[in-house]
């Protein structure tokens, strides 16, 4: 039975990384593509959407991989256990709510690929032949003369180099398995122009379509001999090829489902987070290759950009590559999650640097709503230690700004505050579907910001709570505050699931209250009642979010030698 790819409750979801190719430790880049995924992941399962998984994992086969084996003096499946075990490690660190854990190693992987590989070849898909061309070890792809620029070697002698990446290339020449890409590119064009949605963001959808009526679309070489990559899955029935790397990859993804047995329960309701380079290989030869196999393209490519670190590519050479393990210890696994997430635009590359990431995690976490929590459940401003009443008498309800001398005791700026606060849920609903997380939380750290001039402006501290109106009107400030914060807390959890646990468990939000679906904000308000109101509230534990320290200047020596 094919999935059910229609929006609703009972819905199945598959949500997927890319598979991180095991030849080297993680990065940020890997951690946002993650922290991306798991975002939607998390905000669809508090929606109550259906059944849904996350997929990640480690991509290890190839020539990279056997290189970087023999660099290190150790076997391919060592050093692939070895790192996919600091992946595995990185994301749960991350608090990645990851079900399904690939490794492109394991049995029931290798079993998917040589199925899927039979489809190609029954269905005429596959065909012998001789391929040459320019090859791109660290790529794991031939590149066309368009791809490529003229350089100089360590030794001087002229050379061929990717343009996109700079690695050298090396004209190669063997017999392969050849796939007919050639023939998909009316298919693939069809399926583009009838699913706008297909690739999101719109420039990245733009780029494909452009690949597939400006481009060549020659036939994919997808084996290589045996002699040359021992490493990877030998083709079924000829122990002379090797599987490309890049379809066995791909396949991980029906992989995880239980292909081909299972798959059926899910696929085509998948999305993959991908990053911009490797947009080709699941835009245009995944779909294709997916085609050929009797199988519809998954449901969405969701493409981002990357991240440079002060302006600079990361690399190796630069020695600037981000090791989120000690992001993640050095800002707090909320505040890196919550940075990544908000300071990353899909469609475009973003920077990083200590500086940025300090100030943005203590103005608005530390700060704004931490600092709110704080003032408005203190002991000196609510003794009682529960969630005050709201009295309709003080903010009445209004169908625009109240008008200066009307009743209660709410300004105009509060109905706008009320206002902008009731419209965040179906707003940040919409930027979560159209991968859009940074807008979100964009705009909820603008209401945030409401809140603490709301709370400031109308100085609770300074009324006098023996006073029976006044007592009204303090219970009802606190209550306005308290009801914009136990709304922050529950949008919050798909990005920082630890800090809002804290915020709504503060607030005695129950675990079962925590849901979007009957997400409600200020009942009191509307004439309905409040189930918080008059509840005790939960332990205090202390700040939801130290502040983090500015980072250390190196110390200029003006000493004259």
């Amino acid at each position: 039975r094919a999935a059910s790819t229609g929006p609703g409750p009972g819905r199945r979801l598959l949500l997927s990384t890319p598979i991180f190719y095991a030849n080297g430790p993680p990065h940020i880049g890997h951690l946002y593509s993650a922290l991306l995924a798991d975002a939607l992941h998390r905000y669809r399962c508090l929606r109550g959407d259906g059944p849904g998984r996350l997929s990640t994992g480690t991509d290890e086969h190839g020539q990279k991989i056997q290189q970087a084996a023999a660099a290190a003096g150790t076997s391919p499946p060592e050093l692939c256990e070895r790192v996919s075990g600091l992946f595995r490690r990185a994301l749960t660190q991350a608090a990645v709510s990851f079900t399904d854990f690939i490794r492109t190693s394991e049995p029931r992987h290798r079993r998917a690929v040589h199925h899927f590989w039979g489809a190609l070849r029954d269905g005429g898909a596959l065909y012998k032949g001789h391929y040459e061309g320019w090859y791109c070890t660290p790529e794991e792809s031939f590149l066309a003369e368009s791809q490529l620029a003229e350089r100089r070697d360590a030794q001087g002698q002229p050379c061929k180099v990717s343009l996109e990446t700079g690695h050298q290339v090396h004209w190669t020449k063997e017999e392969n398995y050849m796939f007919r890409l050639s023939a998909f590119r009316g298919p693939l064009r069809d399926w583009l122009r009838d699913n706008p949605q297909a690739v999101v963001p719109a420039p990245f959808y733009q780029c494909v379509l452009r690949w597939l009526e400006e481009e060549d679309l020659p036939d994919l070489s997808v084996s290589r001999e045996r002699s040359r990559l021992q490493w990877g899955i030998p083709v079924p029935g000829d122990p002379t090829q090797t599987i490309y790397v890049w379809v066995d990859a791909l396949v991980n993804y029906l992989s995880v489902l239980g292909y081909p047995e299972t798959h059926g329960r899910w696929w085509p309701a998948a999305r993959h987070v991908v990053g911009k380079d490797i947009l080709k290989f699941h835009a245009v030869y995944w779909p294709a290759l997916l085609m050929a196999a009797g199988l519809p393209p998954p449901e969405q490519i969701l493409v981002h950009s990357h991240w440079t670190v002060r302006g600079q590519k990361m690399s190796k050479s630069l020695d600037n590559v981000v090791d989120p393990a000690a992001c993640l210890e050095r800002y707090t696994v909320d505040g890196f999650r919550y940075f990544l997430l908000r300071q990353g635009v899909p469609e475009r590359d973003c920077d990083y640097y200590e500086e940025k990431v300090v100030k943005l995690v203590n103005a608005e976490l530390a700060d704004a709503l931490g600092g709110l929590l704080n003032r408005s459940t203190a002991p000196s401003i609510n003794p009682s230690n529960t969630y005050p009443f709201f009295s309709p008498s003080c903010f009445p309800k209004a169908s625009g700004c109240r008008e200066a001398g009307g009743p209660g005791r709410a300004c105009a700026e509060d109905y706008e505050l009320v206002a902008s606060v009731a419209s965040l849920p179906p707003q940040v609903a919409a930027y979560f579907e159209g991968f859009q997380i940074y807008k979100a939380l964009e705009l909820l750290a603008l209401c945030v910001r409401q809140s603490n001039a709301f709370f400031q402006r109308h100085r609770p501290w300074k009324l006098d709570r023996e006073d029976p109106a006044e007592r009204r009107w303090l219970d009802t400030v606190l209550h306005v505050t308290l009801e914009c914060l136990r709304l922050y807390g529950t949008l919050l959890q798909p990005v920082t699931p630890q800090a809002a646990h804290r915020l709504l468990s503060r607030l005695a939000v129950a675990p079962g209250e925590r849901g979007l679906s009957a997400l409600t904000f200020l009942p009191r308000y509307h004439g309905k009642p409040c189930p918080f109101e008059g509840r005790r509230l939960g332990p205090d534990t202390g700040l939801l979010f130290p502040r983090l320290e500015a980072p250390r200047k190196p110390r200029a020596d003006t000493e004259q030698l």
